[in-house]
Order: C-alpha cells, then sequence, then structure tokens
C-alpha cells in the first residue's frame, strides 16, 4: 500500500471515491510509514488514533458523495508544530511551550479540517521558527530523506522531510524570510508561500507579524495550488487578512506560458552562489523559453541590503512577540523562583534555545532608546525600497521572476551550527520576496554532483499566484524531476 503515498491528491481523490481503496487504508499506511521513520525525526507528534477515528467518520462521508465538495475528504496531511490544533500538543519545537495544549483551532487548520483532511501529526520545525536548517529544536535535527547526514531547510523542515519521504501528501508549513521555499529547495518538492494576507495567521504562534505566512508543502504544483486554495480566504480574526477575491488556482493554472516575461535579477547570480545551483538554474530557464516565456534581464538593486534589513525588523518584531513567554501565563516556568524577577529570568533563559535568545536580544537592541531610528526606522525605510524595486519591475519588465532558492544545496548537519552568518546567508534569495509580501514558489529543476536537490524560485506579483501556478505548472510538465522520490521511500 505505500505506492498510495506516491499519487497526487487528484489521483488519490478519485480512488477514494471509487472505493480502489479506504481512508483507513491510506491514513494507516502514512501512521505507518511516519513510524518506520522515526530515525527523519520529521514529526513531533503523531496522532495515530484521533486519526484513525477521522479516517473512519471520512469513509461514511465518501460514500455519500462527499468528496465532490470535500476535496481533501480521507486525506492525510501534517501540520507545522506552531499552528494551533485543538486538544493536539503544539509547541512550537521549544521548552516553553513543549506540554501546551491549544484550546481552539487556527482558521488554516479549521479550513483543513472543513475540507475533510485527516490530521496525522505536527511536524518538527526550528524553534519559533527561527533558523534555516532545522537544527534548532528542542526535539533534535530533522534529517533530509535525500542524505540523512544533511539538514532539511528550516524553518518548515520537518512539513519538507515529510511530503519529500512520501510520508503525507501535503503538509504545512509557514514562511517568515524562506521557511517554506528553502526547505522544499533542499529536499526537492513543490513548496509555495502566497501572499502575506492571502491566508489567514490567526491561531499561528508569532514570530514577525508583517513577515509570517502560512503555505504548502506538496510534490506536484496542482496538488500545492489545491492546497493554498483551500486555505485562502479573508478572515475577521485577522487583521492582516484580506478580502482579495480567491480563484480556482488549479483551474487557472493549466493555461500557458508563452508569451510570459520572465524577469532575471542580475543580483541573484552573483559570488558565493554554487557554480551547480547556477548552472541547474540557468538550464530551467531555457527550458521555460522552449515553452515559449521571454527571458528579460532586469535589476532588484536594493537586494544587497534586504538580508540586513530582514535581520532587523524580524528580531524586533520577534522580541516583542516573545515577551508574552515570562512563566505567569502559560508555557515553562522555572522550578521556585526567588521573586518574580526571578522568575522572569530563569524561565526565559531556560525555556529558550541559544538562536531564539541570539534573535530577542538583537531585537531588544534595535527597539532601544537611542537606536530606534538608527537601525529600526531605517531598516523600515530600506523595506519600502526592497518592494518598489519589485513593483517597478512587474510594472516595467516581467510578468514573474525566476532566480536560485538558495545558493547551495542541503549542508551537512553541524556543518554552520556554530557560525550564525552563514546560517543566515542561506536566505539571502527568499528574504527580498518575504519583505514586499510576494508570493514564492520553490519547484524542483535538478540534483547536485552528490545527489541533492536544487529548487527553481518564481515570484510574481501580489495576489497573482494563479501566474505563479501556471509557470511552475509549466515547467514541471517539461521537464522529468516531478516524480523524483529518495532512495528507499
Amino acid at each position: 500500500m505505500t505506492e498510495l503515498l506516491h499519487r497526487s491528491l487528484s489521483e488519490l481523490r478519485a480512488g477514494l471515491d471509487k472505493g480502489e481503496f479506504s481512508s483507513r487504508e491510506l491514513v494507516s499506511t502514512s501512521l505507518d510509514k511516519i513510524e518506520k521513520n522515526k530515525d527523519l525525526n520529521a514529526y513531533i507528534t503523531v496522532c495515530r488514533d484521533e486519526a484513525l477515528k477521522e479516517a473512519a467518520a471520512a469513509e461514511i462521508e465518501i460514500k455519500k458523495g462527499a468528496g465532490k465538495t470535500r476535496p481533501l475528504l480521507g486525506i492525510p496531511v501534517s501540520i507545522k508544530d506552531l499552528i494551533l490544533t485543538k486538544d493536539i500538543k503544539t509547541t512550537c519545537a521549544s521548552k516553553m511551550l513543549a506540554n501546551f495544549i491549544p484550546p481552539y483551532d487556527a482558521t488554516v487548520t479549521k479550513k483543513l479540517k472543513e475540507s475533510g483532511a485527516v490530521i496525522v501529526g505536527k511536524t518538527n520545525m526550528d524553534e519559533f521558527a527561527m533558523g534555516s536548517s532545522n537544527e534548532n529544536s528542542f526535539f533534535g535535527p530533522v534529517r533530509n530523506p535525500w542524505n540523512k547526514e544533511c539538514i532539511p531547510g528550516g524553518s518548515s523542515g520537518g512539513s519538507a522531510a515529510a511530503v519529500a519521504a512520501r510520508l503525507t501528501p501535503l503538509s504545512l508549513g509557514s514562511d517568515t524570510g524562506g521557511s517554506i521555499r528553502q526547505p522544499a529547495s533542499l529536499s526537492g518538492i513543490v513548496g509555495v508561500k502566497p501572499t502575506y494576507g492571502r491566508v489567514s495567521r490567526y491561531g499561528v504562534i508569532a514570530f514577525a507579524s508583517s513577515l509570517d505566512q502560512i503555505g504548502v508543502f506538496a510534490n506536484t504544483v496542482e496538488d500545492a495550488a489545491l492546497g493554498i486554495q483551500v486555505l485562502s480566504g479573508h478572515d475577521p480574526k485577522d487583521s492582516t487578512s484580506v478580502t482579495e477575491a480567491v480563484p480556482d488556482f488549479v483551474a487557472a493554472s493549466k493555461g500557458s506560458i508563452s508569451g510570459l516575461r520572465i524577469g532575471i535579477p542580475k543580483e541573484y547570480f552573483i559570488e558565493g552562489l554554487n557554480s551547480e545551483v547556477e548552472n541547474c538554474i540557468r538550464e530551467s530557464l531555457k527550458v521555460l523559453e522552449k515553452l515559449g516565456a521571454k527571458l528579460v534581464q532586469i535589476s532588484l538593486p536594493h537586494t544587497e541590503v534586504a538580508l540586513s534589513t530582514y535581520y532587523i525588523i524580524a528580531p524586533a518584531e520577534a522580541s516583542s512577540n516573545l515577551a508574552r513567554y515570562d512563566g505567569c501565563r502559560y508555557g515553562y516556568r522555572a522550578e521556585n523562583p526567588k521573586d518574580l524577577l526571578d522568575q522572569y529570568c530563569r524561565t526565559r533563559a531556560e525555556g529558550f534555545g541559544d538562536e531564539v535568545k541570539r534573535r530577542i536580544m538583537i531585537g531588544s537592541y534595535v527597539l532601544s532608546s537611542g537606536y530606534f531610528d538608527a537601525y529600526y526606522l531605517k531598516a523600515q525605510k530600506v523595506r519600502a525600497l526592497v518592494a518598489r524595486d519589485f513593483t517597478n519591475a512587474f510594472a516595467k519588465d516581467c510578468d514573474v521572476i525566476a532566480c536560485p532558492v538558495s545558493p547551495s544545496t542541503a549542508f551537512k548537519i553541524g556543518e554552520k551550527s556554530s557560525d550564525p552568518l552563514a546560517m543566515y546567508l542561506s536566505d539571502v534569495f527568499t528574504i527580498p520576496a518575504s519583505l514586499a509580501g510576494l508570493p514564492g514558489m520553490s519547484v524542483p529543476c535538478g540534483f547536485d554532483s552528490k545527489g541533492l536537490p536544487i529548487g527553481l524560485h518564481l515570484i510574481s506579483k501580489p495576489f497573482d499566484e494563479v501566474t505563479l501556478f501556471k509557470t511552475g505548472r509549466c515547467y514541471e510538465s517539461a521537464s522529468d524531476f516531478m516524480n523524483a522520490c529518495p532512495k528507499g521511500f
């Protein structure tokens, strides 16, 4: 039955509706495969009993024909462990929330349940989504299915590994500065970050509120489009949620890209970009050109300051968001504090990991009196310039932008742990689109000489995910990488 998990969502939907296999068979296969591959450390919590009950209930609905209106009915799905799930532990991969059980669902969790999805587990991640390698988890690092000595990318590494290893066909992640697109590239799958505001953040544990966005991992562009379709829509509980209409992403993505202008930013092909990654991206661009797209050289001049801008704004917002973890209201509390100040200090010192502490300290510094104008205020002004670069490029030169996702393929676990700056550079190509709030996608486009995956980064205009999916789908159909799977999975 393990071959079931190599099928697309549309194939699973058809099989379930025709009675070729049951939801319980499909979900059991997923759960058994998760158990068999525990060494990947992709999951923090596995919901075996609850999932099998949901699968049994889904079978009754499937027999009534509900699969026609509930696209994920009876299909196993994984959720990154910073998305609230009622009565299911949500830890954010931190000692601070190691035993936290939410009393309500996040909006995206609710939407998944309404679509009929069966939640099989909560996936491992970098603590509070702070990291690019999934080594910063209180529960240990996640391993890349393509090479278990390597990282899968971060911070959504568990969700990426779960889909890459065919443990589930769809998983949810979050992307603040690249935490969906980068692990998708390094794990050889499709990862999509929608436009900021397209998907509700209500019930998502915050890292940097002006940047965080929920998206999906899948093995095909069509599956990713369906996932974003399910999650999208206005939510009055989220003040940043927009009222923009949600198109049928799956249907709209089936068109041609003939005549499409694809911008190639010169600032993304720079010193430090791995030569094998660059060659692979340039070969991918030739494929898009053969499909009728027009390649256009463009410039995004403020790219070089985007990384430093991000590492002022994101830590500043993190220091504010994480101030609530004080040992008083919920979460970890230090034992036998001498007084309130001792409780605050020891709770945060013991409850947070090193990377989280580092970013809180950076954020507190740039927000402090005397430094706010010099750092935070200036960073916000530069952020506007980064966004304007994209606006000008889309207005004058191109319809979509194509570039690398990450400057290298997956590196060894522990290789960059002692060098935070080298780790931060992993997101140098994903951060600019995040600062501008733009939708982005990673599509598998090849492998390096070590057999590690490489992703093609596509960026489109705000709320133009249709062009993103159309471009990705056309490339996918003309390449041989869609069905590539790590050996043994």
